[in-house]
């Protein structure tokens, strides 16, 4: 479930798998057999995940086990939706902050 929650997390901050693969350093093959679950990702290289996306390894870890969860219940969509929810307010906090 590591996988898809790396290939979702990447979808949200907008990078492309392009984009992805050259920040992480690894090839286009060792990208896709991460996100479609055939492998699963070294410590260090969520370290290098954590690194690109500006999260802690732990954070890509839990949401990885609540998205597994949600989709056990067919709610992976709604738990998604929370996810961007949380995190524009997260962006919008930091842009009132700054403009203080």
């Amino acid at each position: 479930m590591i996988g898809e929650t790396l290939k979702k997390l990447r979808a949200i901050y907008g990078l492309t798998s392009a984009q992805m693969r050259e920040e992480l350093g690894i090839s286009t093959s060792y990208l896709s057999e991460i996100e479609n679950q055939k492998k699963m990702p070294s410590l260090e290289l969520l370290e290098s995940y954590s690194k690109v996306l500006g999260i802690k390894k732990s954070s890509i870890v839990l949401l990885s086990e609540k998205l597994e969860d949600a989709e056990g219940k067919n709610s992976s969509r709604e738990f998604i939706r929370g996810i961007m929810v949380r995190q524009i307010d997260l962006m919008a906090k930091d842009v009132n902050e700054s403009e203080e």
